[in-house]
């Protein structure tokens, strides 16, 4: 049995980069306050050109939080979060967190299907949505019916000259406004909700061991899996990632949300990492290269944290519109590989740094990153956090290490990483080992890496079938749910093969009933009725029959072999 080395990437972190950092004692929300006493008239948020200051932030986060108070909610209720990208979607995460209630983020544009499962499984009866997908969540079924919906009017955080703009009678203004927002009935308006008195200081604050997040993730089955992450996890995460980019200032930093903040990257890099720097935060609904191109014109950012293809695409747009990208100073990649070909011409363009790092929804997210300086290293994806560690083992026996430079399953723990998934004890117990050094149980990321003799990690392979496509994770079992429904479709497999663009292309091996013929577009398009776009197979192969185990398991990696071999 390999003995267990410590921590043996400390000696490769960048200068001013701590080994240990101090555990905030706080709560998420006294994060937030702290940055309003301390910069009050800085501008928090920047959203179509129009700005909020931290006071203000502060004072409608204040108000909201007294207005769910009214409605009802108290500590430790869940309550969703059914947003884009927009100045509502901060007070909110704030309001609800204020009260030590339990904020749960979905994806806006996620299918009535979809949303209906999450909702079953975390029981919410309070939601603030979109009023974009309002209807979708008045019409769940009676059993996962919510008692209140608070709908939001993206619009009304952008300028008056937009919003004027959206209400002009043509077609392109109508088409806009059809977009960003509709008409709902039976909710609480926003502007009510933030129209109370700012909550009184004896109203009950969160601590920092108290429950501030349910973040779900598909895990290796397409059932949802809420990872319950505790205010000490997100403001743990968010001072890790300070102590990783020292240069990035307090006060004066800008950063652009261009990540959707339901998803947990840009959780932590926007809401909770920017915010707790008292950082201007620029937040984009949606990933436009005109918009964000506008934005750097006037004021570049400081921190960029994004996925692979929104890079290329940002390098593209900026030379064909003849938009200089320089003064972006730190971009962090993740959720997908980092290739060379990507990270030369931003860099070239930018003068800055563009790195690759590693997290999962378990760990808040961020596990790894590479360091921000010339020793950072193409093709991994970093060092283990500071209070991180990290121990690659054997998948089949993960009480034994490897060998240093050997693959095997990547092993974390710190404070960042979650104490389970919400109300599922078996799968939370089948996620934790204990590694026999001091008792202390480790995470399983179901991950197969190697840790060079430096400490920096590469990812070789994944245990877990998951597909990450743009950055997102698709379960191959629920796809192939859905795939079985459609007539004609006997037994389906889904598998991730490259893409150049996505990282993953969604593909589908079927088995087809006999005497029938598929319809492949008719398959999709079925598919995308059900499930969200990403999710939908970009191609969809008829095979007449799937490797299966002795037991009848699809064996999903004989799929994928047979299907890249197919393309040579």
């Amino acid at each position: 049995m390999t003995t267990y080395t410590p921590r043996p990437w400390l000696a490769s972190y960048a200068p001013g980069v701590p080994h240990e950092i101090d555990l905030p004692e706080g709560s998420l929300y006294d994060l937030v306050e702290s940055s309003v006493s301390e910069f009050p008239d800085n501008v928090a948020l920047e959203f179509f050109g129009a700005t909020t200051t931290y006071a203000q932030l502060g004072d409608q986060i204040s108000r909201a939080a007294e207005g769910l108070r009214l409605l009802g909610v108290q500590k430790g209720d869940p309550v969703a979060l059914v947003l884009p990208n927009a100045p509502q979607h901060i007070v909110a995460f704030y309001a609800v967190l204020r009260l030590g209630a339990i904020v749960v983020e979905h994806n806006p544009l996620y299918t009535p299907r979809e949303l209906r499962h999450q909702f079953e499984d975390h029981g919410a009866k309070f939601v603030i949505a979109w009023d974009k997908v309002v209807a979708t969540i008045q019409a769940f079924p009676a059993d996962v019916a919510v008692e209140t919906i608070v709908s939001v009017d993206i619009t009304r955080g952008m300028p008056l000259v937009t919003r004027s703009l959206l209400r002009l009678p043509i077609a392109k203004a109508r088409e806009s406004r059809s977009a960003l927002t509709s008409k709902v009935r039976g909710t609480i308006p926003w502007k009510d909700l933030v129209g109370h008195s700012p909550v009184k200081d004896s109203v009950v604050r969160p601590v920092a061991t108290d429950v501030a997040l349910l973040q779900y993730t598909s895990g290796t089955t397409g059932s949802p899996k809420g990872a319950t992450l505790t205010h000490v996890n997100l403001t743990t995460n968010a001072a890790q990632s300070r102590a990783w980019t020292p240069t990035v200032p307090r006060g004066t930093a800008v950063v652009y949300a261009v990540l959707p903040m339901f998803h947990a990257y840009g959780l932590t890099l926007c809401l909770t990492f920017a915010m707790s720097m008292g950082s201007r935060l620029v937040l984009f609904p949606k990933f436009d290269p005109d918009l964000v191109l506008a934005v750097v014109k006037k004021r570049p950012a400081t921190f960029l944290p994004a996925v692979p293809p929104i890079y290329e695409r940002l390098t593209k747009a900026a030379k064909e519109k003849g938009v200089s990208l320089a003064g972006i100073q730190i971009s962090i990649s993740g959720a997908m590989p980092l290739s060379a070909a990507v990270v030369e011409p931003w860099e070239a363009e930018t003068g800055g740094y563009l790195v690759e790092g590693y997290g999962l929804s378990e760990t808040s997210p961020v596990v790894m990153a590479n360091p921000v300086d010339p020793a950072r290293r193409a093709g991994t994806v970093g060092l283990p956090l500071p209070n991180t560690e990290a121990r690659v083992v054997d998948p089949e026996n993960p009480t034994v290490d490897r060998a240093p430079g050997v693959a095997g399953e990547l092993l974390v723990r710190g404070p960042q990483v979650f104490s389970g998934y919400w109300r599922k004890p078996e799968e939370t117990a089948a996620v934790f080992v204990d590694a026999a050094d001091d008792g202390a149980a480790w995470f399983r990321t179901g991950d197969i890496v190697s840790i060079d003799a430096d400490g920096f990690v590469t990812i070789v392979d994944r245990i877990k079938e998951l597909i990450i496509t743009g950055g997102f994770n698709v379960a191959p079992s629920e796809v192939e749910e859905c795939l079985r429904g459609f007539r004609g479709i006997a037994d389906a497999a889904v598998v991730g093969l490259p893409d150049g663009h996505s990282g993953e292309a969604v593909v589908a091996a079927v088995v087809l009933e006999p005497g029938t013929a598929l319809n492949e577009e008719a398959a999709r398009a079925f598919v995308r009725e059900n499930l969200t776009p990403y999710k939908v197979p970009k191609r969809i192969v008829v095979v007449d029959e799937l490797p299966k185990s002795l037991i009848g398991k699809v064996l999903r990696r004989q799929v994928r072999e047979r299907l890249l071999e197919s393309e040579l």
